[in-house]
């Protein structure tokens, strides 16, 4: 197999650093804390009051969501069969210096379709294939690949990122996976298995984006009965526990 690939890095391909606007304060995160502390602490026998709950910690942490989009593209030659029929008097097909001899009918199919039937020929020939497929892949502050739930426009994000970022920046927890781990992932995504048979191949790779999108999450701490601590996550985008 003759393999030709080139990667082709855009040297206007978009890189950026978006921050989504938080939808709720930490009084809003304290309210939802107070509503459902006992729930994280109940057993099948019991269920502690409020009062036996202490908040210990409300922090607010921005992850990184890092989206990869790109481009892949072959062409290659591969064998293929492909079936024609032909009247039932045709014996063989020629086709340039090769001479294609019609399908032997089993007993079976002579007895039902008879001498009048059509015959079938399998011409073994190569096709040229193209190859084009365009997608994004998003992961998660710990390299994850997760489906993107939220909406970026000018009214979602906020208007100076990486002014809040720095201003924040001990609480930022950036991708564990590294740009180049990602666009090996996009390239494998994109890239579909081949056929075996293959010969003349050339792929390209054109990566088209790398931006990195943090959401505001408050962590909390919570401390009950016994000293048992529990952890409560809230999306402050979507409003969310996670």
């Amino acid at each position: 197999m003759t393999c030709i690939f080139c990667i082709v890095l855009k040297k206007n391909h978009d890189q950026k650093t978006l921050v989504l606007r938080k939808k709720i304060d930490e009084t809003k995160v304290l309210e939802i804390l107070e509503d459902k502390k006992t729930a994280l602490f109940k057993s099948l026998f019991s269920r502690p009051k409020k009062s036996d709950i202490h908040i210990h910690s409300v922090k607010l942490y921005y992850e990184c969501i890092l989206l990869v989009s790109g481009k892949y593209m072959a062409n290659y030659f591969r064998k293929a069969t492909h079936s024609i029929s032909v009247p039932s008097n045709v014996s063989e097909v020629v086709l340039g210096a090769d001479v294609f001899p019609v399908k032997t009918k089993s007993n079976f199919k002579k007895a039902i379709v008879g001498k009048r039937g059509k015959n079938k020929v399998d011409l073994k020939l190569e096709e040229h294939v193209f190859v084009e497929n365009e997608d994004e892949l998003t992961f998660d502050h710990h390299g994850g690949a997760i489906k993107f739930p939220f909406k970026l426009n000018s009214k979602t994000t906020e208007n100076y990122p990486n002014r809040l970022l720095e201003k924040n920046s001990s609480n930022v927890k950036n991708c564990e996976l590294t740009h180049d781990d990602a666009i090996k992932k996009l390239q494998t995504f994109l890239k579909k298995p081949l056929d075996d048979e293959v010969r003349k191949i050339e792929e390209e790779f054109v990566l088209r984006e790398i931006n990195k999108v943090y959401v505001p999450i408050y962590e909390a701490r919570l401390i009950g009965p016994k000293k048992k601590v529990s952890i409560i996550r809230i999306d402050a985008v979507r409003n969310k526990i996670l």
